[in-house]
């Protein structure tokens, strides 16, 4: 098994809770080791790249849109963590013996096709290379970051597939594709260096919540199986504590944006015109959210819950933080307003019930779902670095 330095890391800041001298010893010497990875990427920049082109030798680095100077080394080599590229599904009943209903999955729908992706397997693979009803997506999740983003792999009639650089760009992982070797942001989908520099993946909407609400909705859908040729501690956390909100971000260059502590939780909502974040903090106070972005009318549903998959060691012994979904409030019926009441999400134009995925399941409009907003759950550090212009509610 490969031994990662981020595993050896999120580790170390677990280990730092406890106030034995021997936990202070292995901080420092972590700390020592990173410096000195730190300074060996700062000389391989001064000495014209020659390291980065040897093992890169087909990535053209003349072609870039950011500065190279902002890329750093996340530890792992090339691919040291592994993509998944063949992989496996199991049904919701197969995948309860060893899922618990309070973990978080990354749940895709394209068509009739359903697929959830645990975040216990995402957290040590970060890409899965896969097809949904016929098209070829790209399931991404930067731990660092706290972000799930899912892309399209066809770009030009070209099918791509991905790997882990092991890169990093204001804390976020940067993903090649093995057809160019281009280099990609994970956080925007952006090609930052080679031949698709300067190009964008097309995104999906995606979700993710706790496996029971995917299962209660999807009772047939996928799950991703943990037979994925690996072996890996599924189940653990490599990264030990480290969504505490005491902390900063590991590998974030500059200043952080203060407007909102940099580890707390936001679901963003993007449409063509505007940006907005909802922080966790204030969605636990206001579990239903009726707000207009741009031109576009949205709801941000949340309920409590679901399980942090990086704060204890064991997945499942971890606190629990909320799911939070965002969607169009625009229906065949017309634009809805929404409340909760006795812990349920009610519209008031109609009095149908709807849960967190956005379904009705009970009332006139039974079956409607609603259309996700594309944005997603974060950290705020990450979405404000990218997307420094965004609105945070209220």
């Amino acid at each position: 098994m490969i031994t990662e330095w981020r595993n050896f890391t999120g580790t170390t800041l677990g280990w730092l809770r406890s106030k034995h001298w021997t936990a202070v010893v292995v901080r420092l010497f972590v700390l020592i080791l990173i410096t000195w990875q730190v300074f060996q990427w700062s000389s391989y920049r001064a000495f014209g790249d020659a390291p980065l082109v040897d093992a890169w030798p087909n990535t053209d680095f003349s072609r870039a849109t950011v500065d190279l100077d902002e890329i750093e080394s996340g530890g792992p080599p090339r691919d040291g963590i592994p993509a998944i590229d063949r992989p496996h599904f199991v049904s919701t009943g197969k995948a309860a013996r060893w899922l618990n209903q309070d973990e978080p999955v990354i749940v895709l729908e394209i068509g009739r096709d359903a697929r959830a992706y645990p975040l216990q397997i995402l957290i040590w693979h970060e890409i899965v290379n896969d097809t949904v009803a016929g098209l070829p997506v790209a399931i991404t999740f930067c731990p660092l970051c706290n972000a799930s983003v899912v892309f399209e792999r066809q770009l030009d009639a070209k099918m791509l597939d991905f790997g882990v650089t092991g890169r990093l760009r204001r804390s976020d992982m940067i993903m090649y594709d093995r057809q160019t070797e281009s280099w990609w942001q994970q956080f925007t989908g952006e090609g930052i260096v080679g031949e698709y520099a300067g190009r964008q993946l097309k995104e999906f909407p995606s979700r993710i919540v706790a496996f029971q609400h995917f299962r209660e909705q999807h009772p047939e859908g996928k799950v991703l199986s943990r037979r994925t040729g690996y072996a890996r501690a599924y189940g653990k956390n490599p990264y030990h504590g480290y969504d505490s909100l005491k902390q900063g971000p590991l590998l974030l260059p500059g200043e952080v944006d203060d407007r909102l502590p940099p580890m707390e939780r936001v679901i963003a909502v993007r449409t063509e015109y505007a940006m907005r974040l909802y922080p966790f903090s204030r969605l636990r106070e206001k579990r239903v959210v009726n707000d207009q972005v741009g031109n576009e009318p949205i709801v941000v549903f949340s309920r409590p819950g679901t399980l942090s998959v990086l704060d204890a060691g064991a997945i499942r012994e971890s606190r629990r933080v909320l799911s939070a979904t965002a969607y169009s409030r625009r229906t065949e019926a017309g634009v809805l307003t929404f409340e909760q009441i006795d812990g349920r999400f009610i519209d008031r134009e109609t009095g149908t019930s709807w849960n967190l995925m956005g379904k009705a399941i009970n009332g006139p409009l039974a079956g409607v779902q609603l259309v996700p907003m594309p944005g997603g759950v974060h950290f705020a550090f990450a979405w404000l670095a990218f997307r420094p212009e965004t609105s945070i509610f209220p």
